[in-house]
């Protein structure tokens, strides 16, 4: 829960504005602010204080007890302009809060964190375990003094600054080791524990064995990922609890499923019992891994409960990440959070060059020219499988004529994939001639590097039988001048050379430029690798010099107006279809329900 609290009218009316923005996620402290400070304080995960910082510096200064449990403290000044993280930057979390508020309020969130201010990975916001000396190793990290990583489990991290040699030292592992002096020990989620139990086991006896497991094995508890049993045992009370008091998710598996699975220790009783001859080792090694804790049983007479340990390797974790058309503000926040995740980064140089300052110290950059996608994806997929956080990048959305397709053909089920969605140029390129795309359209490639003609052709002939408003992606280069014209001609069989067409350049970059034509003007000769095309259906019409594609379903009842190049078909928001011609009157006819809904189109 997030603590809100103000003093004036002002801080008041920016608190409501974030309260009606995190519904069920704040709460108002009202009356003297000393008291409401006090209270969110205790009560709260985080706080926000509409306050000068001097005042709230001197009402949270006696309230702090230890970093580590201490609520998050960000303070907004009077005219809203900046978002200050106070106290708790990492642990507390007001470093993401202030720029949460940012982002809501329009303020600037300030954050003062050494980390964060030069851009390093803050050892104590990588979302494991963390015990040590943090701050000497993070000061190693920031002086650039040699910081050695000791990786005994393989585990994605984000880039850190580090080599095998330091007098500091990051060491990860799930082993119940001490860190010595100058050590940080990052507790990967690596381990899994099965469990069986009899029925009414209660959770003392589950708990307890597992921690004795554990222990006598020379593995950390902070290391556990999850508890894992059988379908029919997932609200047996003793295992539910143990979850719980371990503070870590209880997965099930179908009876049938750990049937299946190779164990030492196989059993007549659970397969009597539940229809599987293994539980806990089954459970565990379901997914699979190596068994560390082969099956024992509590030391409970009669034993009411079983367990086996698993240590599955580190999952590498690629994420296909679209840049956008260009633009830096069309760049996504989740693209940018990626970027910053990702230890390796593979993509086109020039698309390299975009976003190299958005990358974190210690990111390695793997780059390469033009005409080696297949190649980059390779790349990508061969060093998540090696275990580290990787980023594919691809301008646009990656998912259209771009990396995601030839990544996801090279990866299989053994590494973690995850799709950023971009703008896409004929996203960009519509945004700026109007509304082209407002009806049903389709983008076609006009490459034919991949594809051949006839394919291409025969989609093409399909969109213009179809009156689909058409994108020609890779319209034209210096080595195939024929393919546009060729499209166009095939359009313009289906349709009025009067028929609007769109051209952009360099979408939503500093060379920007666009222009309307019509099918029967447009010039082929104009036209380059570095222009998306735009051609309207018969219902595309010039309004305002902006290219419009009406939403309406219904045709026009009068055959002249769909060809005026001036004609519109508008739906209204009453649900009628307005026409537009120019210097004509303006006549309307009644759609269909269906016309009004957003989610029918």
């Amino acid at each position: 829960m997030i603590g809100l609290i103000s003093a004036t009218a002002a801080g008041a009316a920016a608190r409501d504005r974030l309260a009606a923005a995190w519904p069920g996620r704040t709460r108002v402290y009202g009356g003297p602010v000393g008291d409401a400070v006090r209270t969110a304080f205790a009560e709260c995960d985080r706080l926000v204080c509409f306050l000068a910082t001097g005042a709230a510096v001197r009402l949270v200064a006696p309230l702090l007890d230890d970093k580590r449990t201490d609520p998050g403290v960000v303070c907004v000044d009077e005219g809203g302009r900046f978002a200050v993280s106070l106290v708790g930057g990492h642990g507390g979390g007001a470093n993401e809060l202030a720029r949460a508020v940012g982002e809501v309020l329009g303020a600037e969130p300030v954050v003062t964190t050494a980390t964060d201010a030069v851009g390093l990975a803050g050892l104590d916001t990588l979302g494991l375990p963390v015990e040590g000396d943090v701050a000497g190793v993070s000061r190693a990290l920031l002086d650039g003094e040699p910081v050695a990583l000791r990786a005994e489990v393989a585990w994605p991290l984000p880039p850190l600054p580090v080599g095998a040699e330091g007098a500091y030292g990051i060491r990860v592992t799930d082993r119940t080791v001490e860190p010595s002096e100058g050590e940080v020990v990052l507790r990967p989620p690596s381990l899994v524990v099965g469990v069986g139990a009899s029925r009414g086991a209660p959770v003392d006896e589950v708990l307890g064995l597992v921690e004795d497991a554990l222990r006598e094995a020379g593995l950390s508890a902070a290391s556990v990922a999850e508890l894992a049993t059988v379908d029919a045992k997932a609200e047996e009370p003793g295992i539910v609890g143990a979850a719980e008091r371990l503070g870590v998710p209880l997965v099930t598996y179908a009876a049938d499923a750990l049937a299946g699975v190779e164990v030492p220790n196989p059993s007549d009783a659970p397969l009597a019992a539940v229809g599987t001859p293994s539980v806990a080792e089954a459970a565990a090694l379901v997914r699979g891994g190596e068994l560390l804790v082969p099956k024992r049983k509590s030391a409970a007479v009669p034993a009411m409960a079983t367990c086996a340990v698993v240590r599955r390797p580190g999952r590498g974790r690629l994420a296909v990440v679209g840049l956008g058309p260009g633009a830096r503000d069309l760049v996504t926040p989740r693209a940018r959070a990626e970027l910053r995740r990702a230890s390796v980064l593979v993509g086109l140089d020039q698309y390299v060059d975009q976003i190299r300052d958005l990358l974190r110290p210690g990111t390695r950059v793997l780059e390469s020219g033009l005409g080696a996608e297949e190649e980059r994806a390779r790349t990508a997929v061969e060093e998540a499988r090696r275990g580290q956080a990787v980023a594919l990048i691809g301008s646009g959305d990656a998912g259209v004529y771009a990396m995601a397709s030839p990544a996801l053909a090279e990866a299989s089920d053994d590494i973690d994939v995850v799709g950023v969605p971009g703008v896409t140029a004929a996203l960009a390129a519509g945004a700026i001639l109007g509304a082209p795309l407002g009806h049903d359209h389709v983008s076609i490639s006009l490459s034919d590097l991949h594809t051949p003609w006839e394919v291409i052709e025969r989609r093409v002939r399909a969109a213009a039988e179809a009156d689909l408003v058409v994108t020609f992606y890779n319209p034209r280069s210096r080595g195939r001048d024929w393919q546009l014209p060729k499209a166009l001609a095939i359009l313009a069989g289906h349709r009025e050379p009067s028929t609007p067409v769109g051209v952009v350049r360099n979408a939503s970059r500093a060379d920007e430029s666009s222009r309307l034509s019509t099918l029967a003007a447009l010039d082929p000769a104009t036209v380059d690798m570095m222009t998306v095309v735009t051609v309207g259906n018969t219902a595309t019409r010039e309004i305002a010099g902006r290219m419009v594609t009406p939403r309406g379903y219904r045709w026009q009842e009068d055959p002249a107006s769909r060809r005026s190049p001036a004609a519109s078909s508008l739906t209204s928001g009453s649900g009628t279809s307005v026409s537009l011609t120019s210097g004509s009157r303006t006549s309307a006819s009644e759609t269909s329900a269906s016309d009004k809904s957003e989610e029918n189109l």
